[in-house]
Order: structure tokens, then sequence, then C-alpha cells
């Protein structure tokens, strides 16, 4: 059995912010969902370079660029505080 470490890495950052987020691996990537109301709140799809992801924004039919530019790259932790500090990915949650 092998450790998804990108997986527990974002598990351990919802349990330490006190929970409320499921987490889910998808295909590609890792899909984190309101436990309130089960509505997707970010999807991080790795882009093979360290622990850089791709930040996707559910746009209600389906995973898009998450900024005004683009689809937001960066390192996992950066982007776990982006998202937590960013109100419009919670608007549904």
């Amino acid at each position: 059995m092998s450790v998804d470490a990108m997986l527990e890495r974002i598990d351990g950052f919802n349990r330490a912010r006190g929970g409320g987020v499921i987490v889910r691996k998808v295909a590609r990537g890792y899909t984190l969902l309101s436990e309130r109301t089960g509505a997707p709140i970010v999807r991080f799809r790795p882009t093979g370079d360290g622990d850089k992801v791709k930040v996707l924004w559910w746009n209600g039919e389906s995973w898009g660029a998450s900024g005004p530019f683009g689809v937001a790259t960066m390192p996992l932790d950066r982007a776990l505080d982006y998202v937590a500090n960013e109100p419009d990915f919670w608007i549904h949650a």
C-alpha cells in the first residue's frame, strides 16, 4: 500500500484548521468539497514539478481558471493558504 504524501498534506492542513473539507483523490488531482454542503471548493492538479499544483475553480459546470490571468500554479502550501484565505472559493460551502 503506497502513501499519498500530497493527500496527507492536504488532509493535515484541513484538520489543523478545524476540518470542514472532504478531500478526494480523483483521476489526476485532488478535489476539495464542503463537508456541510458537498459543494466543490477547489481542485488541485499536480504539475509534475515538485509539489507545484494548478489551482482550479469550479464554475458551476467544470473546473477552470482560478485567477484573472489564467490557472494559478504554485507550491501546495501556498495553494492551501490561498484557498483558505480567498472568500470566493467558499461561496457555496
